[in-house]
């Protein structure tokens, strides 16, 4: 397979039919093949969340990335765009669930789409990614330490977001969690009440956690960058979409 990619803006149609920017990256070559949701961390739709979907062409998946603070700052500096998302409490997650479907659909039409999609997501984006895959038909859905899938939120927090206890028993697709066992959110015990709740609803599932790793270990250009722990959840992940998404 050639490694030969192709990426650029495009528009999408999100919640409530809203037409979005998104980053949309695809491999050479007309095949049949399956499509992911990159769900951007809470940091925004920067060059590392761009540098993701390029790497899910490379493994030759399309690949689109929206950008969830469009509405807000259509024109801003992805730190900024993060400062008035967060200062408007995040995004809600009705629209949330509705850019996702519009992602999802957008890949689904594209010609080389062979009908199967995936979301992943980090940080916020993690927990949204299971938001996503409670409420959406995907057929595989990764939470790379997402916050507040379960547990409390701390007081004072800035986003208006609750825990998805009560939602996770919909859960629609299997799921893969990795996480770092430093993290404090989600914490190991939250991360173990999430494994309860699902393996208690009988849900198709599989955890890995990292000692030594803590919050976004993913990310290269952070002081939170884990070589071992990013090195083994990206096998993790090709594996897994290999199998739900084919190759």
């Amino acid at each position: 397979m050639s490694d030969s990619l192709t990426a650029e803006t495009v528009r999408i149609v999100g919640h409530d039919g809203d037409e979005i920017e998104a980053y949309l990256a695809r491999p050479q070559g007309e095949n049949r093949r399956g499509g992911v949701v990159v769900i951007h961390h809470m940091p925004g739709y920067d060059r590392g969340s761009k540098e993701i979907v390029r790497r899910f062409a490379e493994l030759g998946y399309d690949a689109v990335c929206p950008n969830l603070y469009f509405r807000e700052a259509p024109d801003a500096a992805p730190d900024d765009a993060a400062a008035i998302a967060r200062a408007n409490g995040g995004v809600p997650d009705e629209r949330l669930v509705g850019d996702v479907a519009g992602a999802a659909a957008y890949l689904r039409a594209l010609p080389t789409s062979n009908g199967k999609v995936g979301v992943i997501g980090y940080c916020s984006g993690g927990r949204q990614t299971v938001l996503a895959a409670c409420h959406l038909d995907v057929d595989a859905a990764v939470d790379c330490y997402g916050a507040f899938v379960t547990g409390t939120l701390p007081e004072g927090f800035p986003l208006k977001v609750t825990n998805l206890v009560d939602q996770l028993p919909g859960l629609r697709a299997p799921l893969l969690g990795l996480f770092g066992a430093e993290d404090k959110y989600p914490s190991p015990e939250q991360v173990e009440e999430l494994r309860q709740i699902l393996t208690d609803n009988g849900k198709d599932f599989e955890f890995h956690s990292y000692e030594g790793a803590g919050h976004a270990f993913f990310s290269t250009d952070r002081p939170s960058y884990n070589v071992a722990a990013a090195n083994d959840g990206w096998e993790r992940i090709t594996a897994f979409y290999a199998k739900h998404l084919g190759a």
